[in-house]
């Protein structure tokens, strides 16, 4: 049986945008749930500064919580070589740094240029090998910017070509806005896969344009194994307008999970995880599929069973 991973990134891009900003132990709370459903990857926070994104403050809380649990991943994000330090001394052992592929969104992302971000990742790179970190790089807007429009793919594949220069050995390609389509996606993946191979590369997808469950099956086709999604499809990037929720974690189990393909996570749990979510944040929450499987647990049946 084929298998993907998953890492959901609910508690931390999913809450990041939200109006109703959780304590650090709600989070935490959140987080522990998520494990129990079987993630074995979780994006649980972000070392900004609180200024900007005041949702993710109290992560080095959380992390520091999360420090002695050896047999999940939990990753963090840093926007630069700062707050790869703070990071780093709260116990952070995997960390995602992003660069953008358009000038303006890295800017407003970060207030850096693609250059400059590129050069504090060569030595990023450098200094998490030393420290034992690993670093993730997430090229975002990768299909479309909120800004500049539509982003060609040799941009993209030029872009990984002078990070795995420098080197990067772990991408995530994220559509930061849901503008990709089914077809741009493969066509943009597959290379992408070919050149740094399976188990190094990731797809990042959120839903606006209703197409992220299609444009992850779409990356699935092209290669890819590793998805981020978050629970009750929650989410939203503060600095890019327009940018909705991720493609719910609960959507993508189900379909992977109907098509034979395992994910190791318990459905019936992460449906609960999801109401629970929504409900913390006072949103209706559970992705597209969310009334089937409301409707299948009114008749007695595991969602794990479909």
């Amino acid at each position: 049986m084929d298998n993907v991973i998953i890492t959901d990134v609910g508690p931390r891009d999913g809450l990041q945008n939200q109006a109703v900003h959780l304590s650090p132990e709600t989070r935490l709370s959140l987080i522990q749930n998520l494990l129990e459903c079987g993630l074995q990857r979780v994006e649980v926070g972000a070392f900004v500064s609180p200024k900007a994104v005041p949702a993710m403050a109290g992560t080095d809380v959380i992390t520091r919580a999360l420090a002695n649990i050896s047999a999940q991943d939990f990753q963090v994000l840093i926007p630069n070589a700062k707050g790869y330090d703070i990071a780093l001394a709260n116990g952070a052992k995997t960390m995602m740094f992003v660069v953008c592929a358009s000038e303006t969104m890295n800017q407003k992302n970060v207030r850096m240029s693609i250059e400059d971000s590129i050069n504090d990742l060569a030595q990023l790179y450098k200094q998490a090998k030393a420290d034992g970190v690993k670093l993730i790089t997430c090229i975002a807007v990768a299909w479309q910017c909120p800004f500049e429009g539509k982003t060609e793919p040799r941009q993209v594949w030029q872009m990984a070509e002078a990070l795995q220069e420098i080197g990067a050995d772990s991408l995530l390609i994220a559509d930061t806005i849901g503008a990709a389509s089914p077809t741009a996606v493969k066509n943009l993946m597959a290379p992408l896969v070919k050149q740094f191979g399976q188990d190094n590369i990731g797809c990042h997808f959120h839903d606006t344009r209703a197409m992220g469950l299609a444009n992850v099956y779409a990356a699935y086709e092209a290669g890819v194994r590793h998805f981020d999604a978050a629970i009750g499809g929650l989410g939203g990037c503060p600095f890019a307008p327009g940018a909705t929720g991720n493609v719910a974690t609960e959507d993508v189990v189900q379909m992977f999970q109907q098509m034979g393909v395992e994910t190791n996570i318990d459905l019936d749990k992460l449906y609960q995880v999801g109401q629970q979510a929504g409900t913390l944040v006072k949103l209706e929450s559970g992705g597209r599929g969310q009334k089937f499987r409301s409707l299948q647990l009114e008749k007695g049946n595991s969602l794990n069973e479909l």
